[in-house]
């Protein structure tokens, strides 16, 4: 299992509909198989994910946040880990507003 505690990332690529930007930093805590994680940046004024982490390393998360818009926004998404050849990780990440319009969307985090 990757133990993602103390792991930074941010996002590299993102969906339009997402809130989340370049500037979103996201702290990962992780202990045993349990994640997460606070953020905020520009558009968000507070997040908050948590989730699952599998043997393989795959993330299963919801998230909520609230942003600048004073809206309540919550989602879901699974994160799959890819190993880049620096050690650092990439993630692959798909997912679902469960508020709002519930479009669905794409992101790739790195870690820094």
């Amino acid at each position: 299992m990757i133990n993602y505690n103390n792991k930074i990332f941010k996002p590299v690529l993102t969906s339009r509909n997402s809130e989340v930007s370049i500037s979103t930093i996201f702290e990962y805590k992780q202990n045993n198989n349990i994640l997460t994680c606070s953020y905020s940046d520009h558009h968000i004024i507070s997040g908050h994910l948590i989730g699952l982490v599998e043997d393989n390393g795959n993330i299963n998360m919801q998230y909520h946040q609230i942003n600048k818009k004073g809206e309540l926004m919550t989602g879901i998404c699974h994160s799959k880990p890819e190993i880049m050849p620096n050690g650092k990780i990439r993630l692959h990440e798909s997912w679902q507003w469960t508020s709002g319009d519930k479009s669905k969307g794409t992101s790739v985090l790195e870690e820094i």
